[in-house]
């Protein structure tokens, strides 16, 4: 009986938080150990489908990571970066597209297998992110080659809302078409923010395998709960911040930025994270949001 009484509590605390995030959009970005184990991934796709059973809206983006990796090594390709970009030739491009689709569709079907209802945004008129090719230039003002690396200028916002006012979950893949119906590899932090800003989303969540932003990397007592704008500048200065954590950091700010209400950064690795941030009182993560 008290295991049963335990569990009513949780659902009870559960219930404000369902009211008050029913029908709003929230995007979700898969990234680490919440892709590359399969239990895991099950465990978090899970999550999605409890959000969408409730009424809340989720978006899914993912990008691919070591499976990239993978496909490369097996075709005698090595990964190349250029200013901390994956650089894009053509033969990388074709391996990115391939292990893309296959990991967009694979999500898109196991969401189906829990019960859930989605559709992978990669094919036919399903395809709703648009770019331009990623210009940089370095520090002599000279122009940095990323090859086919692009950033988003559009969203297909009337394609997503419909689906999820349907109650269909979007599984978004991080690629984006050009001007000339041709691929363009996004980085998939930068699509999630992308995607949230251009939806107006109510959060922001990006899965990833840290339990969000230490103060010390090599103790996790030192998790800091919350970090506004100027936090997030001191610590990227002070690098406390730093390597692949700053650009969730810049992707957090910039949707918050766009009109995002809320952004938070979970350990994907930790079981059913999403509900534990978004539907408990002390949530898992840092919340990232703009300050005063």
């Amino acid at each position: 009986m008290d295991d049963a009484i335990r569990k009513a509590d949780v659902l009870i605390e559960a219930l404000s938080y369902i009211r008050t995030f029913r029908d709003r959009l929230t995007v979700i970005k898969l990234g680490g150990s919440a892709m590359e184990d399969a239990g895991t991934l099950r465990a978090t796709l899970q999550d999605v489908v409890f959000m969408e059973t409730v009424g809340m809206r989720p978006v899914v983006v993912h990008g691919g990571g070591k499976a990239i990796d993978q496909g490369m090594a097996a075709a005698g390709l090595k990964p190349r970066k250029v200013r901390g970009r994956r650089y894009t030739d053509e033969a990388t491009l074709a391996i990115v597209v391939r292990v893309l689709q296959e990991i967009c569709t694979d999500i898109e079907a196991e969401i189906r297998r829990l019960g859930g209802r989605a559709v992978s945004m990669i094919a036919g008129s399903l395809r709703c992110l648009f770019g331009e090719k990623l210009r940089l230039t370095g520090e002599d003002g000279s122009p940095v080659d990323l090859g086919r690396v692009g950033r988003i200028t559009r969203v297909d916002y009337a394609l997503l809302s419909d689906l999820c006012a349907a109650g269909v979950v979007p599984v978004i893949a991080s690629l984006a078409l050009d001007e000339r119906g041709d691929w363009l590899n996004i980085n998939a932090d930068t699509a999630a923010a992308a995607v949230a800003a251009n939806l107006r989303a109510e959060k922001l969540v990006l899965l990833t395998d840290t339990p969000g932003i230490l103060l010390n990397r090599t103790d996790q007592a030192s998790l800091l709960r919350s970090l506004d704008d100027a936090g997030c500048r001191d610590l990227i200065g002070r690098g406390i911040i730093e390597e692949g954590m700053i650009p969730k950091v810049e992707a957090c700010l910039e949707s918050l930025r766009a009109g995002v209400r809320k952004t938070h950064i979970i350990d994907g690795r930790l079981r059913h994270s999403l509900l534990l941030e978004i539907y408990t009182d002390r949530g898992v993560g840092t919340e990232i949001v703009l300050g005063p």
